[in-house]
């Protein structure tokens, strides 16, 4: 005889996880971020941190990263971004205490190590620093969907211009690319990532990446 008793309890399972699962696992999706369900894989890459250490794709996995390019000459995106980074650093750290700031010279001609590493500290001791060779930089910053090229380069002089992207990119904690914050235009001013809307889509994706493990 076809025992009913045992089905309608697993029925009453099934509808009753049906209709949790939406509550359980939806997360709301980052409102201004360029947000990629499916993160970008990040190549092998070998760069050199501001201590002499080398900076591989290990350092950048269990941690969530936000990489930006520039130069330490540069004279407004650069100081204005990594300022801007180290007021909502203390907001970010609160959504997870992994994140880490990292910032990319591709300038490795008049950015040694040295000069790197008092240009990061004086906006926070916690940033990181890296360089490489244009080589090395060149297919790093290309694989982030990012791109610089250097403005009337002069061997004598160390104030030329580099045309850089200004966006930040998010890795994730597995080493791959999350997101990537746009710069929003300014009139008569450098356009700029809004640090208050990065920090916002930033809580909600970290939870989508730990709603998805």
């Amino acid at each position: 005889m076809f025992r009913w008793r045992y089905v309608l309890p697993a029925a009453v399972i099934i509808v009753a996880g049906a209709l949790l699962y939406p509550t359980l696992l939806h997360q709301p999706l980052p409102e201004f971020a360029n947000y990629f369900t499916k993160p970008h894989a990040l190549n092998v890459f070998h760069l050199k941190e501001s201590d002499g250490t080398s900076f591989t794709k290990d350092e950048l996995k269990g941690r969530w990263s936000f990489v930006f390019i520039g130069y330490t000459f540069c004279p407004d995106i650069c100081p204005t971004t990594l300022a801007d980074l180290r007021a909502i650093y203390p907001t970010l750290k609160e959504t997870d205490p992994s994140s880490q700031v990292v910032f990319v010279s591709v300038d490795p001609k008049w950015d040694d190590l040295q000069r790197l590493s008092g240009y990061t500290r004086f906006f926070s001791p916690e940033f990181k620093a890296v360089t490489g060779t244009q080589v090395e930089l060149y297919s790093f910053v290309r694989n982030l969907g990012l791109v610089y090229s250097i403005v009337d380069e002069d061997a004598e002089r160390k104030d030329y211009l580099i045309d850089h992207s200004a966006s930040i990119v998010l890795i994730n904690p597995d080493g791959d690319i999350q997101a990537v914050f746009r710069p929003e235009p300014r009139r008569s001013q450098p356009p700029e990532v809004s640090m208050q809307k990065m920090a916002a889509d930033f809580s909600r994706i970290v939870a989508l990446y730990h709603s998805a493990s």
